[in-house]
């Protein structure tokens, strides 16, 4: 399938219903990843959301079930968010905004499934634009994920 990089501007608003991710219990949002990704990647993980120049936000239910993460992180032109996991484009949409509020009026690019419709609209209704779009592709099955709840992928070059 294709995935679309969106760029746009940083407008976010921060959301009291957000936490640190790196607050949760480490398990709950590696098995909450390991839902979303065909392999299992705790230590890279571990550094992802720890990043120096980013952060890694994640909503949870009242009794601290993950209900999705994001990470925005500092690149060489402004900042990547990637990836958003969320059981429901709600909660992406949250995630976004508190990820991007983080860093005002900044250049920001997003990463998408163009096989999520969700994720496409949440670039288009932020007014973002397509600066290019690659192909997924994987060396024997495909595996089985829930691209419903996959609004930003990690980055390009690792899923």
């Amino acid at each position: 399938y294709r995935n679309i990089r969106w760029q746009g501007t940083s407008q976010g608003t921060h959301s009291d219903d957000l936490v640190t991710a790196s607050d949760l219990p480490f398990s709950s949002l590696l098995a909450y990843d390991t839902a979303h990704f065909p392999a299992e990647r705790r230590s890279f993980l571990y550094r992802w959301i720890n990043q120096q120049e980013g952060s890694a936000l994640a909503k949870v239910s009242h009794d601290e079930e993950v209900l999705g993460y994001g990470v925005i992180r500092r690149c060489f032109e402004g900042y990547k968010i990637g990836p958003i996991f969320a059981d429901d484009v709600r909660i992406a949409d949250e995630l976004f905004e508190g990820l991007t509020a983080t860093v005002p009026g900044e250049t920001i690019f997003f990463d998408t499934p163009e096989l999520n419709p969700d994720a496409v609209r949440m670039a288009t209704r932020r007014g973002m634009t397509e600066v290019f779009g690659t192909a997924r592709m994987y060396s024997g099955s495909s595996p089985v994920l829930p691209i419903n709840e996959i609004f930003g992928v990690t980055s390009f070059e690792l899923g």
